[in-house]
């Protein structure tokens, strides 16, 4: 897996419906992530094997270990600190443990990936 630093936000969109660049789908590596440094920490941007992608706060609800540097398979990460594996579309964790870390709306459009600005904020706002 690739560690870098947090991708920072240039500018904070206008309207709660607008969406920020991630940047393009290949910069993010196969069954790796990349960090976006959102307005309330960090969002690990996963991209699996299909290219399905995928994004969560990079944060394990065990511990706080950087998902972003778990491993991803299938549809699912597993912490690097204990081994915790975290569904990635709804963030939860898979039994026999138990928790889970906020999910965020993601699209890709010509090859770019966009994460939704709103759902960072809503998300955070809730914590």
């Amino acid at each position: 897996m690739i560690s870098q630093e947090p991708e920072t936000m240039n500018a904070m969109p206008k309207s709660a419906a607008d969406w920020i660049k991630v940047g393009p789908l290949e910069h993010i590596p196969r069954l790796g992530a990349r960090v976006v440094l959102g307005p309330h920490g960090n969002i690990a941007v996963f991209r699996t094997a299909s290219d399905a992608v995928f994004a969560l706060d990079d944060r394990c609800p065990h511990k706080g270990g950087p998902l972003s540097q778990g491993i991803v398979f299938g549809e699912r990460v597993a912490c690097p600190l204990h081994d915790w594996v975290i569904e990635l579309k709804t963030g939860t964790a898979v039994a026999p443990d138990v928790g889970c870390t906020s999910t965020h709306a993601v699209r890709i459009e010509d090859g770019i990936v966009w994460l939704q600005i709103a759902t960072v904020r809503a998300q955070a706002s809730a914590s």
